[in-house]
């Protein structure tokens, strides 16, 4: 029988002490890659509370149904095993943090070595992009950009209503969060004059966006319907699309988004899954 995942239930305490507004309730249980401060390599973790589990010690311990798979650098070998092992990982994580669950919290060498304050480990890019698309989704924030570009009157371009319009990036220049972003340079022109210049960006924007990230992919020229896409998605984060503007304004016509648009991508460390998502989720 498969058992119940109750990984969301509002109720659930763990006897690691969590605060009333932490990010990272036992509810919660996102993942990442963290390096210690004191040196050694990266592995995966998750987040409780101001603490991260080492999930590379407790696979160690033959408490996760995996093997072999969180004493890595990225998430990308754990993304590969499926929705059903996601499930699995997230369930036996909740139940070992659980307040009434003596397996780790009486065990004290195993809890010293898997439980560590986040303030003593560094937080690293979480996954491997070979690829990223970045897509408009919020009608207002694609009306604004085009009236940047083509002023009031031709904001919305009529695809826009039909189909998600947008770009690949350059996966290269992805960053975690805190890296510092160099302003970047390239050409603009004025309105008054007949030719470009070269310099840096004076129009440098920033962008609230969310990040998806597909954790089992299909065969080249098979498509996933839309019904099922939710099985192939491991997880969300935050995402910080920067923008030269002055610069994209230049070298937008005819083809797209150049220099302006791939200098720096910056994303959270951590990844939610979909299924620590569940309680959120509306039409």
């Amino acid at each position: 029988m498969k058992p119940v995942d109750d990984t969301n239930n509002p109720i659930l305490q763990s006897w690691v002490q969590v605060k009333e507004d932490a990010q990272f309730p036992i509810q919660n249980i996102p993942f990442g890659v963290c390096r210690p401060k004191s040196g050694g390599a990266p592995r995966v973790c998750t987040a409780i509370g101001e603490y991260i589990l080492d999930l590379s010690v407790l696979e160690h311990a033959k408490l996760l149904p995996t093997q072999e798979i969180f004493n890595q650098a990225t998430l990308n070998a754990f993304m590969d095993l499926g929705k059903q092992i996601w499930t699995e990982v997230r369930l036996a994580i909740s139940r070992l943090l659980r307040k009434e669950e003596p397996t780790l919290r009486d065990n004290n060498t195993l809890r010293e070595q898997a439980l560590v304050l986040i303030s003593e480990v560094e937080m690293v890019l979480p996954v491997n992009i070979g690829d990223y698309t970045d897509f408009y989704s919020s009608k207002e924030h694609a009306t604004n950009v085009g009236i940047m570009f083509r002023g009031k009157d031709n904001a919305l371009n009529p695809n826009w209503l039909h189909l998600p319009v947008a770009y690949h990036g350059r996966s290269s220049s992805i960053v975690v969060s805190n890296t510092p972003i160099y302003r970047p340079q390239g050409q603009t022109k004025a309105d008054d004059q007949n030719t470009p210049s070269f310099g840096p960006s004076k129009l440098l924007d920033f962008e609230l966006e969310m990040g998806l990230f597909i954790g089992t992919g299909n065969t080249l020229g098979q498509p996933i319907p839309t019904n099922q896409a939710h099985d192939h998605i491991f997880g969300l984060c935050l995402v910080n699309d920067w923008s030269a503007r002055d610069i994209q304004k230049w070298e937008y016509v005819p083809l797209g988004p150049f220099l302006a648009k791939n200098f720096a991508t910056t994303l959270s460390p951590w990844v939610i899954t979909l299924d620590a998502l569940k309680p959120f989720r509306c039409q």
